[in-house]
């Protein structure tokens, strides 16, 4: 790694240290009674030696393993898979009818996943907290999410941060014929 890239990791992290200290401090930060939470559930806790939590029901989910409200969504509660390129990831549902989402493998790029089944309606990014973590160059340092209504939700992980540079990749395919209700 260059001394030009530790560099631009090293101010990319004050100046979200900065932001985040000038956020908290601004009045009535919090306390927006229409703010929306975020859209990617955050993945929870694994189950022992990283297998699903088998046999039991998951937030959002029904007793049949379909998924009704996939913004109440937890990871940990679908099928463990690995996929293209050695990725790993979850499949947590069951495909709505005529969903476009059997054409897709864990591992997929967001270009090949909009080749196989078009454009979402809607797309949303955020970091992890891997992106604070100093020194860490590794995958899933940022996410994004693509929802496709009445077929489900993707998310993708990427390295890329404050200065891009990561290719995003499948992570986890959420099923769900509920989607983009208004529920």
């Amino acid at each position: 790694m260059t001394r030009l890239a530790v560099t631009r990791h090293l101010l990319a992290l004050l100046a979200t240290s900065a932001l985040l200290t000038a956020c908290g401090s601004m009045p009535g930060a919090g306390s927006s009674s229409d703010s929306k939470p975020a859209a990617a559930p955050a993945p929870a806790k694994p189950a022992a030696a990283g297998r699903p939590q088998a046999g039991k029901i998951g937030p959002g989910m029904n007793a049949q393993g379909e998924v009704m409200n996939p913004k109440l969504v937890e990871a940990g509660y679908g099928e463990r898979v690995k996929g293209v390129g050695d990725w790993e990831g979850e499949i947590t549902g069951k495909p709505a009818p005529g969903s476009k989402f059997g054409q897709l493998k864990i591992g997929m790029s967001t270009q090949q996943v909009i080749s196989a089944i078009g454009q979402p309606n809607d797309a949303g990014a955020h970091l992890t907290g891997k992106a604070f973590i100093p020194f860490y160059f590794g995958s899933d340092r940022a996410r994004y999410e693509m929802v496709f209504k009445g077929q489900g939700r993707l998310l993708f992980a990427t390295s890329a941060g404050f200065f891009g540079g990561g290719q995003a990749h499948l992570i986890w395919i959420i099923h769900s014929a509920n989607e983009g209700d208004s529920r």
